[in-house]
């Protein structure tokens, strides 16, 4: 009996319908959040008024929570930058012998009675050493770690992907050991043909090797889009690799915008992370994202959200367990063989690729933080107003990610080998951030006056007049967090451009009063846009973010 029923279950989430209602949910839930102070400010005003302190309340710890994440973060990035990457390789690779160097120091430094601090981090090192001799069975050779780079192109300039592909070539890592891939779109039309063909002359003999994809336009069963280009690529590469006898589970795959330019010891770093995790087939490697390379060049408003969202990765790299896959990520090959790839019909590949793996391995996956950085454009096209449609229509793809909903549970009702427990962490993070992106901004903003205005009879009760007062204290305080990331945001700015003049410092500064507009219209605006859309089946495409480069 129980078997039957299950049976129906899985075949009801199967439906059209079971998809279509889970579609519906965020974009509901959201805009009930956003009327439901005003319904109910007519009628049950004071329950408005304690929902608001509550929420309040709630956003000033999270806002604390994220202050010191962000801190941690930022050190944690500090502390990675400065290590040696390529010496830790040749570690791996004779273990004895570093960890009988490593012991010396530690001794000669006790001997000669060294700062604390020293002494402290040649015992993590000496520690680290142990545990990595310890295990040295499961570890992976460095010298046998293969690289595959594919960077999709549409109809980019060439000025935009030059540096990126230079910046893999100025890689400290044996560049015999990369193999690069531009895969372009057919649809790119001759530009792009054009751009793929002088890049492969000047790139093509630099690298151990070079290949150039087109990807035909108009294949049934795909958006046009990130995640068809890049899985054509993967199994043309795929291929390739076969043909060469080289051991798929040697080759980690990264993913890159064509406007990503790697850290010099990205590479060395993705390789030290997949050689010693001993569960790296179940894993992918997530590097922070930071929109700095035109920092100075884009109007305020997207210097704001730029920081912001790359404080954003920093964050969430901190908390582990709610670390997704974003933007540029890397995987093995053979991990990617068994996903069959990236997704043909998402427009958020990269977020969507995390569940399509939880799925692929019975819940046994995780995201690994690098906290090393990829250099990325913030948004910036030839146009000033068309930078603020383009950076709009960006976030609203990014926060189209709550299509993931529905697939999630879906699966979730599906898969019998992950714990129920499990699947409902996943959902209700999910869930929880989607909604938040939505309403929380707005609800911040103008809910503490709803009851106010809307109820007269409500002016009678002494907590009318003084919620908007008390409201106001808690988001001040929660503002404190803002400092933070201000504090960071100018020790990690790139330095300034020579176009640019010395007094452009002061409008950096001043950039932070439009927090509240751009996280209301590109933060709750675009959220609410994208949930709305799936609510009513509009179901949003791949948006290329034009870009620019400013001479």
């Amino acid at each position: 009996m129980a078997q039957t029923s299950t049976k129906k279950t899985i075949r009801f989430a199967d439906s059209r319908l079971f998809y279509r209602i889970f579609e519906i949910i965020p974009g509901l839930t959201a805009w009930l959040f956003i009327l439901g102070p005003v319904v109910f400010s007519l009628f049950a005003p004071l329950a408005v008024a304690y929902f608001i302190i509550a929420f309040d309340i709630y956003w000033l710890l999270k806002s604390i929570r994220t202050s010191f994440a962000l801190v941690l973060g930022y050190k944690k990035t500090r502390e990675t930058e400065r290590i040696d990457w390529n010496d830790r390789l040749y570690e791996i690779n004779d273990l004895p012998k570093a960890l009988a160097d490593a012991e010396k120091q530690l001794n000669s430094a006790k001997q000669r009675s060294a700062h604390g601090e020293h002494i402290r981090n040649l015992r993590k090192n000496v520690e680290r050493l142990e545990l990595l001799s310890k295990h040295r069975n499961i570890l992976t050779n460095t010298s046998d770690v293969y690289h595959c780079m594919i960077m999709p192109v549409y109809n980019e300039s060439i000025d935009i992907v030059r540096p990126s592909v230079q910046a893999i070539l100025d890689s400290e890592f044996d560049t015999n050991k990369i193999i690069m891939v531009l895969t372009y779109e057919e649809r790119g039309g001759e530009l792009a043909h054009e751009t793929a063909a002088a890049l492969e002359k000047e790139f093509g003999n630099k690298f151990g090797f070079y290949k150039t994809y087109c990807h035909p336009d108009g294949v049934t069963g795909e958006i046009k889009g990130k995640g068809p280009n890049i899985t054509y690529a993967g199994r043309k590469i795929l291929e390739f690799i076969r043909e060469n006898k080289i051991k798929e589970s040697n080759v980690v795959v990264t993913t890159l915008d064509c406007d990503n330019r790697v850290h010099e010891q990205y590479l060395s770093r993705l390789t030290y992370a997949y050689c010693t995790n001993p569960n790296r087939k179940h894993c992918s490697f997530q590097p922070l994202t930071l929109f700095f390379n035109n920092l100075w060049d884009v109007p305020a408003p997207m210097r704001v959200l730029a920081t912001g969202n790359s404080f954003w990765v920093m964050v969430e790299s901190v908390r582990q367990y709610r670390l997704r896959n974003f933007a540029s990520h890397a995987q093995p090959l053979d991990a990617l063989v068994e996903t069959d790839f990236w997704s043909l019909t998402s427009p958020v590949e990269d977020g969507h690729q995390f569940y399509r793996s939880y799925f692929a391995f019975d819940g046994d996956y995780m995201v690994e933080p690098l906290f090393i950085p990829i250099y990325q454009d913030a948004v910036l096209t030839s146009k000033y107003h068309r930078t603020y449609i383009a950076q709009f229509k960006q976030l609203q793809r990014w926060a189209y990610g709550a299509s993931d909903f529905p697939y999630l549970v879906k699966n979730s009702v599906k898969n019998n080998n992950i714990p129920w427990s499990n699947k409902l962490l996943q959902i209700g993070r999910l869930f929880e951030g989607h909604l938040s992106w939505a309403t929380a901004p707005l609800i911040l903003t103008f809910a503490a006056w709803a009851p106010l205005y809307l109820n007269s009879s409500f002016n009678k009760h002494a907590v009318a007049h003084q919620l908007p007062i008390v409201a106001s204290d808690i988001l001040t305080l929660a503002t404190i967090g803002l400092f933070s990331t201000i504090w960071i945001s100018f020790i990690m700015m790139p330095k300034r451009p020579p176009h640019q003049k010395w007094y452009k410092i002061f409008f950096m500064l001043a950039q932070w009063v439009l927090v509240p507009i751009t996280a209301i219209v590109f933060g709750a605006f675009a959220a609410i846009s994208a949930q709305t859309r799936l609510m009513f089946g509009r179901y949003l495409g791949f948006y290329v973010t034009e870009k620019a480069v400013k001479k």
